[in-house]
């Protein structure tokens, strides 16, 4: 299927999800309980000291991952258990059946395995002629409707009780109610014959020990005891990265999987299964490489070898919020599903997939094993722009941008050519049809008249003061919104600040990075370094934190091979606004008293989660109104760069969510940092009549100031 083809399919595919009302409403059921009940659970632990851990302990084991086997092969033929290894999907199939052959087997009872899934291990059993059944409640759901699993942890969330008790009925050829006991129960009388009856069990693993070969499950059923005692032969098929050196590296990630899984403090059941449980029974166990090997070969995405299967980037994503994982994922779902889909299935399966990825960072903060994944997102979409080659419009962009003459001037010229098309509004109005398929959501925003660059000589400054700040402007803020880059500069001047403005400076670089465009992201990131370089400012403040997100934390790993010193004085000097008007210009303290205006606020995905900067906004609109908080404040709005011209109608899902929130908060001003988030916003507002007005929090501050 052609690159374009794929596309349109997974567009009918996410359109059909959007249009599940029960899929919807469960989800966002699911993520507000889930957000709730994660907090509480993880409230009395140190978190980040516990994912510290778990990352330490992933790279130590992988570090030495051959060593590791090799401890448990010797450790498990000790005690009359069987090990092999498997290369690839097909190879580890093969084995299995395999086993089942010289054991005659017929019937076969699985435990939940996300690995087994990867190898299509099921149909390859049913395939040679094996019964299988899936014994947990939800895959056996799954299987029976012929579904795949959509989500690591909660297989059958996507799924109603009326159609969960519809397939029961076919099932058993008898009527069932739709509550959830009487379901239970009928799944109890199926599947315990077929527990007893069993010629084979196959397990997953969550941890495989080198030190004395046992291996762990975490579940919360009863079942996977079960499997892996009843049948006379036990398969556990473990992927190479779940090898620990020992007991302690596994109590780490039990005290975290439960907590970032399903917000329990703990699984009902943990399962430590070493040697074989009875002379009668053979015991195998199948390490599966099927690219692992390669990946732990890979600096640039070896660490999502890390994952414990815990399913949480899936549930903070809020495309898969809206869309579920059969269309965020292949067999993995969520962030870390786009990733595996590349290196275990195929780059024509990860191409269009990888695409519905936002960047709101959210699955970064939440990674029980401190897995950068939207960075490793972001460097699969560059490889496979070197695969498949760059889109022509990507490519052009990427060539008008890296030459910042010619960008600017493009944009001054775009000044001229939006005339018959604002009708003398900050808006594009009457863009034809053809090139606004799907962005009828949101009013777009035309370019400024005079940029801020073009502004910047004429404007009063100061030439000496106590703090010396040089401006980064950024896109969206020079060529569209220059008047909050002046409402900046009016505070600084009012705490005594000497400004500067390198005129040299160019694009952060974000919106190519996130399109997979790397060599012109670099070129870029060398071009603002040597922008500032003369600049003898202690700080460099910019009032987009994407901006300052993206350069903080994407020019070391663009520039790693470069001189880490340049990259580190440029970056080191990086503030966003909210923070450097707070702890810098101590600017809470000096506001005047507060105006009546109720404001609401809007944490940007890159502030609160890319910069961790969480506190300063608030105390600032505290002090300068009646701030009035909202339900998630930090949920993405749906704009992310490019992502809201690519995939509008999830764009506009999210924008119409956030907007309702704060309209019902009863405030007159949607407070925002960011202004990509201003465009969507106040695109999204001027569509609805302008129930709220948007500004940036620099324009709210000067006011109150009277500056």
């Amino acid at each position: 299927m052609s690159r374009s083809s794929a596309m349109k399919e997974f567009r009918r595919d996410l359109a059909a999800a959007l249009d599940d009302g029960f899929l919807r409403a469960t989800l966002d059921a699911f993520a507000l309980a889930y957000r709730k009940n994660r907090a509480e659970v993880f409230s009395r632990l140190d978190e980040p000291a516990l994912v510290a851990a778990v990352a330490e302990a992933k790279d130590a084991a992988l570090d030495r991952l051959e060593d590791l086997l090799d401890s448990f092969r010797a450790q498990a033929q000790r005690r009359g258990v069987s090990v092999h290894r498997a290369a690839t999907a097909s190879e580890a199939n093969a084995l299995i059946l395999g086993i089942a052959r010289e054991h005659q087997c017929r019937t076969v009872i699985k435990s939940k395995s996300m690995t087994a899934e990867e190898i299509g291990l099921s149909a390859a059993l049913e395939d040679a002629g094996l019964e299988v059944t899936e014994t947990d409640l939800g895959e056996w759901i799954t299987q029976l409707r012929h579904e795949a699993p959509s989500h690591m942890v909660l297989p059958a969330i996507h799924l109603s009780r009326l159609q969960v008790a519809e397939t029961f009925a076919l099932e058993t050829s008898l009527p069932q109610r739709p509550d959830i006991a009487s379901l239970v129960r009928v799944a109890r009388r199926a599947l315990r014959p077929r527990f007893t009856a069993a010629d084979l069990g196959i397990t997953g693993a969550n941890f495989a020990l080198a030190e004395n070969a046992a291996i762990g499950l975490c579940t919360n059923e009863g079942n996977a005891r079960l499997v892996t005692t009843l049948p006379r032969v036990h398969v556990a098929l473990v992927g190479l990265e779940k090898l620990v050196p020992s007991v302690n590296e596994a109590l780490d990630i039990i005290r975290i999987l439960p907590r970032n899984a399903t917000a329990q403090a703990a699984t009902s059941y943990v399962t430590w299964l070493t040697g074989r449980p009875s002379p009668t029974q053979e015991r195998h166990i199948v390490f599966l490489d099927n690219g692992r090997s390669a990946l732990n070969s890979d600096p640039a995405c070896r660490q999502v070898l890390r994952c414990v299967r815990c399913g949480a980037c899936a549930n903070v994503c809020p495309v898969y919020r809206l869309v579920g994982g059969h269309r965020m994922g292949h067999i993995y779902i969520g962030a870390i599903g786009l990733i595996l889909t590349y290196f275990y299935h195929g780059h024509e399966k990860a191409s269009h997939l990888v695409q519905n990825c936002i960047g709101c960072e959210a699955c970064r903060q939440v990674c029980a094993a401190g897995i950068d994944l939207p960075a490793v997102i972001r460097e699969i979409r560059a490889r496979l722009l070197r695969e498949e080659g760059s889109p022509p419009a990507g490519a052009l962009l990427a060539a008008v941008m890296s030459n910042r003459r010619l960008f600017h001037t493009l944009l001054r010229f775009a000044r001229w050519g939006q005339r018959p098309l604002t009708g003398n509004t900050p808006y594009i109005r009457h863009l034809p049809h053809i090139f606004l398929k799907g962005q009828d959501f949101r009013a777009l925003p035309a370019v400024a008249a005079v940029p801020f660059r073009r502004r910047w000589p004429a404007l009063p400054k100061k030439t000496a003061g106590r703090v010396r700040v040089a401006i980064f402007a950024g896109c969206a803020q020079d060529f569209i919104y220059p008047e909050q880059l002046e409402a900046a500069l009016a505070i600084l001047n009012a705490r005594d600040c000497q400004v500067e403005f390198p005129p040299d400076q160019n694009c952060c670089g974000l919106p190519l990075h996130m399109m997979g465009e790397r060599n012109a992201a670099i070129s870029l990131a060398r071009d603002n370094i040597r922008a500032f370089e003369d600049s003898r400012c202690e700080h460099i403040l910019t009032l987009c934190p994407s901006c300052a997100s993206h350069i903080r934390n994407s020019y070391p790993l663009l520039l790693a091979h470069e001189s880490s010193s340049r990259t580190r004085l440029f970056t080191s000097r990086i503030r966003d606004f909210s923070s450097f008007a707070a702890d810098i210009l101590g600017l809470a303290s000096a506001l005047p008293e507060r105006s009546a205006n109720k404001v609401c606020y809007h944490a940007s995905c890159h502030l609160c989660r890319g910069l961790a900067v969480t506190r300063q906004p608030r105390e600032l609109l505290s002090r300068a109104a009646v701030y009035i908080p909202t339900e998630e404040e930090d949920s993405c709005c749906g704009f992310g760069g490019s992502y809201a011209l690519k995939f509008p109608e999830i764009s506009r899902q999210l924008l119409e969510g956030k907007l309702a929130r704060y309209e019902r908060s009863g405030a007159d001003t949607l407070a925002v940092d960011c202004p990509g988030c201003i465009i969507q916003f106040r695109g999204g507002e001027e569509q609805r009549g302008n129930r709220i007005r948007v500004r940036h929090i620099a324009e709210i501050l000067a006011e109150s100031m009277g500056v």
